[in-house]
């Protein structure tokens, strides 16, 4: 049997392409279910492995694609049917593993999560990695008992996957929402999902710094890192938190340790790649039950295997708004 995927490849003088072939189901990589993959979705990691950006490939060729929907054709684990509607994000698929940019994939069982019935295989790629790691966000918040009633939850990088659904679920839930971005034509969209405010990065960060400044946040999910989540952690309410998912400005964190003694402040790191199963399907049904994807559909682009490539460099660039769907077959 044979398969078209996006396959990518690295040169004897390093240049890193990428192009649509057809493959024989031999050269898949060891796993004891295989899935007819339908959709996949386009994230920032995706860029960084498709155009050699981030250096994360140790064996070529690879087929990219760190989440994918689809439906079971294969299997060797006694909790999965052929026929079963499945979803995959995280494990390092599509990184150290062969992923879903094609249209078969062969994984381990335990990576799997069945499609909750309140979501279509093209619904849950809409959400995909992106949708995942903000609802693990807004799930810490809750915990950490961040009240409705308590002043805005500020979202950075607010135009992104993470960012436009961190949002929609926070509105939908009732939260305030301060949307920071430095992308001003995207504001109206951004209130569309129930930012009440837009926020200028540029003036954000333009205001001058202080060891601790005037409390703005009940709370924040900062998909950005680097100098603003520093800034950031100084303008928290008391016992305000931070749930941190992203590195896109900087992996450093300049900041004190005023904010957390003398605020209590918590900061909190969201991990969605190696969240363990029971959490993960907990996190997948929740999102079945809130996410909105007749008001999401706005922030939604359709491409193929082939535009992959060209979408790549555009995320990386910052040129990407909501979610880049990839319609597999």
């Amino acid at each position: 049997m044979s398969f078209r995927a996006l396959l990518t490849e690295k040169a004897a003088d390093g240049t890193i392409t990428s192009s649509v072939q057809t493959l024989d189901e031999g050269r898949l990589p060891e796993g004891n279910v295989t899935v007819a993959v339908d959709w996949a979705g386009l994230n920032y990691k995706d860029g960084l492995i498709l155009t050699g950006a981030g250096n994360m490939i140790k064996a070529y060729p690879h087929v990219a694609g760190i989440d994918f929907s689809g439906t079971v054709s294969a299997s060797e684990d006694w909790r999965f049917h052929e026929g079963d509607k499945v979803l995959l994000t995280g494990w390092r698929v599509g990184e150290s593993h062969w992923g879903g940019y094609a249209e078969t994939a062969r994984v381990n069982g335990d990576w799997l999560v069945p499609l909750p019935k309140t979501l279509s295989a093209r619904d849950a790629m809409v959400l995909g990695t992106a949708g995942l790691t903000a609802m693990l966000a807004v799930d810490r918040l809750e915990a950490a008992g961040v009240s409705k009633s308590a002043g805005p939850i500020l979202v950075t990088g607010a135009a992104g996957g993470v960012g436009t659904i961190a949002i929609s679920l926070l509105a939908k839930l009732g939260y305030e929402v301060a949307a920071l971005s430095g992308r001003p034509q995207h504001a109206e969209a951004l209130k569309a999902l129930g930012a009440t405010t837009i926020v200028d990065r540029a003036a954000f960060l333009a205001e001058p710094d202080k060891p601790l400044e005037a409390a703005r946040w009940a709370g924040a999910v900062d998909n950005v890192g680097g100098a603003l989540l520093g800034k950031l952690l100084k303008q928290v309410h008391y016992d305000g938190v931070v749930a941190s998912i992203g590195m896109a400005g900087g992996t450093d964190l300049p900041t004190n340790v005023l904010p957390f003694i003398l605020r209590g402040v918590t900061l909190v790191g969201i991990d969605s790649v190696m969240r363990p199963t029971a959490p993960r399907v907990a996190a997948w049904q929740r999102l079945g039950e809130l996410f909105d994807a007749e008001a999401y559909s706005g922030l939604v682009e359709e491409i193929g295997l082939e535009g992959l490539p060209e979408a790549a460099k555009r995320i990386l660039a910052g040129e990407v708004r909501g979610r880049v769907l990839v319609e597999v077959r």
